[in-house]
């Protein structure tokens, strides 16, 4: 996580009492926490390892252009 985000306010309860054990704007909220995390570890990834890296992404672009749908 970088210095300048600020921490994420926890995931309030669904109070609706219909279930849901969260709201859907608190799922988003992880969930773009997630991808924010993750898109740092890859380009850290990127910075530390270019050449592994760049294999994996070939792989991947391969795996997606192989992919029947």
């Amino acid at each position: 996580m970088s210095p300048e985000s600020p921490p994420d306010p926890e995931p309030e309860p669904d109070t609706t009492g219909d279930g849901e054990s969260e709201t859907e704007a608190a799922r988003r909220r992880r969930r773009a926490q997630f991808l924010r995390e993750l898109n740092e570890a890859k380009a850290l990834r990127e910075r530390v390892k270019p050449r592994q890296a760049r294999a994996a992404r070939m792989r991947q672009q391969m795996r997606m252009r192989t992919f029947r749908w």
